[in-house]
């Protein structure tokens, strides 16, 4: 049986297709669309899934959307009507995509088949598809579910229990009150992105100190023990504006929001270290209230505020719980693949045996291109390129490069799901070199200074490194642990405060410790990912370290690179040495492109983040 699951018109859009229970393929819009978060309709991704199964439409058995779009129609009227005439303009300006798209969603599912498929439609209801996405692919047979994010149709967070093939949704938390709205409120009033800088606030935390806490719990919070909380929607604009804070909350805080792209200041700083404990605060409340409801000794977590791997890593390890299965889409795009499992295993009752490993398969669910196609690009280009007939040849001499400390573009197998590179289209380097954050944030990335790189490590050594327990999973690079005091380096400090603590080198890893010394670590093993194994392997032998740094084949603002041909591009266009393309190697130095390249045009093509 084929079970298409769909996320769509929001933001990241994705497909999945599941046979017989099995995740067969999974992708996100953008990464065909070249259009970062892309909401529209999944056609290139479903067209990827279809043919990754070697099946029509007229051959898929059910169809599976992830929320219920009337249910959220519902949520906009009712808010609408509770602020009137206050949030006129902003029911106004949503109304026509309502109108023209997705009040029908059948019909749109319809013509995106290309009217091909007759069968049903399933719609779930937003919240049940983030904690289907959780449990069904976890490696538990029970556990406790905890979905939290910005918000579905009325709920913004659940707590779910999660045993076999069936899921038993218990306490949800409802709009306007929502933890991943209360941070991207923040993320809005620091001058980043909602929806997209989340993460940028997280990576700037650690640079202030938390001197808004109390006052955020004191004015805009009433949290009660178990986690829940009301939000004093006077601080929140919203609900009826198209900005995420009032006047009030600019009062607070001391004036208004940071204009996007403005110099970042202490009261950024300190507001995103605020926020941020104030959030791993609530994480943990919940975490225990779910584990006093269900008894039960693991956890599975889902939805935006899943990706809060600082929150996650806290939760680890001083929640209650043994332990957490993060799903590596946590966000929106995950929705697809939880709608498919749903329809599987709990409305067609089939049964469902974890035997202790996860079904994610990895995460790397996407397209991959062969060796065949990629010598024809290559060919096309005029590149020059050496091709390794043995792969064991090819992770020696990529080791070799980073050992000396080249920055290495890596697009092999199939693409990951999700919004981390877990090496199969990442960019490599020396998590040992002290000049290397520097040179990947501004040279490579042209990101923000300030962002930390995290770390892949093979799994053996983590516990050598990080403090977590001995082989201790972290394949998603969805946990933050700190750096082993043994790692630990005397620091020469003469009072930098913010920014300046870049500056100071920290461990003998300075490359991937933040200015706190934590690291969002993933762990590597020869099961889920044998070629990254082997570089990382072939790296330790030549230099005794078994970390390298792992960030996403991009530049600010580009989706993760796709196919050869993004990743040739992206290539030619940073200041990358060197480009592994499947058992193909290019330097830098000897493309006869290499000296044409427009880097402001190509970084044009992409809105800022």
């Amino acid at each position: 049986m084929n079970i298409l699951g769909i996320s769509a018109f929001y933001h990241d859009s994705a497909a999945c297709l599941v046979r017989d229970g099995e995740i067969v393929a999974a992708a996100q819009e953008e990464r065909f669309t070249r259009k970062k978060h892309d909401y529209r309709f999944p056609a290139k991704s479903i067209e990827y899934c279809l043919a990754e199964a070697g099946i029509s439409p007229e051959e898929l058995d059910i169809v599976a959307f992830y929320d219920k779009p009337l249910l959220k129609f519902d949520r906009l009227l009712e808010t609408y009507v509770a602020y009137a005439p206050a949030g006129f303009r902003l029911f106004l300006m949503g109304l026509p995509l309502w109108l023209k798209q997705k009040l029908y969603t059948p019909r749109e599912l319809d013509a995106g088949l290309s009217r091909r498929y007759k069968g049903r439609y399933v719609f779930l209801e937003h919240h049940e598809s983030h904690a289907a996405s959780a449990f069904l692919p976890s490696p538990f047979d029970e556990a406790a579910i905890l979905t939290l994010d910005g918000v579905g149709e009325w709920a913004t967070g659940s707590i779910a229990v999660g045993r076999g093939n069936q899921i038993q949704m218990l306490k949800e938390l409802r709009f306007p009150h929502s933890l991943g709205l209360l941070y991207s409120a923040f993320t809005y009033f620091t001058g980043f992105k909602v929806n997209s800088g989340e993460y940028k606030l997280m990576g700037l935390a650690p640079y202030g100190e938390p001197v808004y806490a109390d006052l955020i719990r004191e004015k805009m919070l009433d949290l009660k023990p178990d986690g829940s909380f009301r939000m004093d929607m006077s601080y929140f604009a919203y609900t009826h504006q198209d900005v995420m804070t009032s006047r009030k909350f600019e009062r607070l805080f001391g004036g208004p929001p940071r204009k996007a792209e403005s110099p970042i200041t202490q009261r950024e700083m300190d507001l995103a270290a605020s926020v941020q404990v104030v959030t791993e605060e609530i994480m943990l409340r919940i975490a225990r209230h779910a584990h006093e409801l269900t008894g039960l000794e693991n956890l599975c977590l889902a939805g935006g505020v899943a990706l809060n791997c600082v929150g996650n890593g806290r939760v680890l390890r001083e929640g209650p719980f043994e332990q957490v299965w993060i799903q590596p889409a946590a966000g929106d795009a995950g929705g697809a693949l939880g709608a498919a499992l749903f329809v599987w295993h709990q409305l067609l009752e089939n049964k469902r045996e974890p035997r202790g490993r996860d079904a994610q398969k990895g995460s790397l669910l996407g397209p991959a291109y062969s060796n065949a196609e990629i010598r024809a690009f290559l060919e096309r280009r005029g590149a020059v390129y050496r091709h390794y007939e043995h792969e064991d040849a090819l992770c020696e001499a990529v080791a070799q490069l980073i050992a000396e400390e080249n920055v290495v573009g890596h697009c092999a197998g199939r693409m990951e799901f999700g919004p981390r590179a877990l090496g199969a289209r990442s960019i490599l380097g020396d998590a040992r070199s002290r000049k290397m954050q520097a040179t990947m944030n501004l040279k490579i990335k042209f990101r923000e200074s300030f962002r930390p790189f995290a770390p892949a490590v093979l799994r053996e050594d983590v516990a050598e490194f990080f403090e977590m327990r001995p082989n201790e999973d972290s394949p998603y690079m969805l946990l933050v642990a700190p750096v082993r005091e043994s790692k630990r380096l005397a620091i020469e400090s003469h009072g930098e405060k913010g920014l300046d603590k870049l500056k100071q080198v920290r461990s003998v890893v300075p490359a991937i410790t933040h200015v706190d010394y934590s690291a969002r670590v993933q762990t590597i093993d020869a099961e889920r990912n044998p070629r990254f194994y082997k570089i990382l392997q072939a790296f330790k032998r030549r230099t005794g370290s078994p970390v390298l740094i792992n960030t996403s084949f991009n530049v600010r603002g580009e989706p993760i690179v796709n196919t050869p041909e993004d990743s040739y591009r992206c290539f030619m266009h940073t200041n990358m040495d060197a480009l592994v393309l499947e058992s193909f190697v290019l330097l830098k130095k000897d493309q006869p492109e290499a000296k044409e390249i427009d880097v402001d045009a190509y970084l044009a093509e992409f809105g800022l983040d």
